[in-house]
């Protein structure tokens, strides 16, 4: 078998990310230089806890939105994980806004990360050191802006959810995510958009990154299960919702019930608020973006740029 030499092509045409200048271990250093070994325990076991954070550009400047909640999170996966961080509350908040600074971003997309590193091999991480990083990144409409205004279509994974019992699910851990991964590259080979993900029981959980709201009867439901992480994104358009006037019913929903829905949509930090045209071929509503649906993103989008007032207590400016 024939080897390629190390100074051969290996590109596969996608385009390499351009983060600038990253937090590394308490240090902004160039993208080139923030580097980690091949030995890594958490590319070879999974283990490590993110954020996904989204900066918006303000009349005031760059404002980072629900920073404290995401630095909170951070801290509660690391803590599920048994992992003993290296940076408190403050320093990671610093971090974020420096990080953000340092690359004159607007806006952007704030990948927060810790993980074990390379000292021992083993299944135990615990003797290996906890690094911490942050990158923040140009991120525009999550599945295009084809998918907002006309709807995103989704099909029903073959893969479910990971239960509670077989993987720490109010984790953002890194390993959790292959199940998403999976989900969603299932989906996009059958020409979807996206993929739902039901738990093992047949109740809906959540898309591969994202929560799921039914819409019905002028009644927005966000769909609840003791498998979805807790959405800073949802939790922000339910108490968005009532602020409009929205009744609200958390449930429990199956994926028939989502079928005879007048609207669904989801929510994340990446998806913001996306409307859903169609689950498993079957047209939600009347097929395409739905009134409620849009001015839930509409309303989303005010609140995150700071043009409601109510809302500014979410924003911390990057001064």
């Amino acid at each position: 078998m024939a080897v390629k030499s190390k100074t051969a092509s290996t590109n596969t045409g996608a385009s390499a990310l351009d983060a600038g200048y990253i937090w590394f271990n308490g240090e902004l250093v160039p993208q080139s230089e923030a580097k980690v070994s091949v030995l890594t325990h958490a590319l070879h076991y999974g283990t490590s806890v993110f954020e996904g954070i989204r900066a918006y550009e303000t009349a005031k400047g760059p404002a980072v939105f629900r920073l404290q909640e995401h630095t909170k999170r951070l801290l509660d996966s690391a803590k599920i994980l048994g992992m003993k961080p290296p940076v408190d509350t403050t320093e990671i908040d610093h971090a974020i806004l420096e990080t953000i600074k340092k690359n004159g971003r607007q806006s952007c997309y704030i990948r927060p990360l810790m993980w074990y590193g390379a000292e021992s091999l083993g299944v135990d991480p615990t003797r290996n050191r906890v690094h911490f990083m942050v990158a923040t990144l140009p991120w525009g409409v999550y599945l295009g802006e084809e998918a907002i205004q006309k709807g995103a279509h989704l099909i029903t994974s073959s893969w479910r959810r990971s239960p509670g019992d077989v993987m720490p699910t109010k984790s953002k851990a890194g390993g959790n995510y292959v199940n998403s991964v999976l989900a969603n590259q299932e989906a996009r080979e059958n020409g979807f958009d996206e993929a739902l993900l039901l738990d093992k029981q047949g109740f809906v959980a959540e898309g591969s990154g994202e929560n799921i709201f039914m819409y019905r009867d002028g009644v927005l439901y966000p769909i609840v299960h003791s498998v979805n992480l807790r959405g800073i994104t949802r939790d922000s358009v339910i108490q968005l919702a009532k602020w409009m006037g929205t009744p609200v019913e958390a449930t429990m929903a199956t994926r028939d019930e989502l079928y005879m829905a007048d609207e669904v949509f989801m929510v994340g930090t990446a998806a913001e608020v996306t409307p859903i045209a169609s689950i498993d071929r079957r047209p939600i509503g009347t097929g395409v973006a739905g009134e409620y649906s849009l001015k839930m993103r509409e309303t989303y989008m005010k609140a995150v740029t700071g043009q409601l007032p109510e809302f500014q207590k979410w924003l911390t400016y990057v001064t």
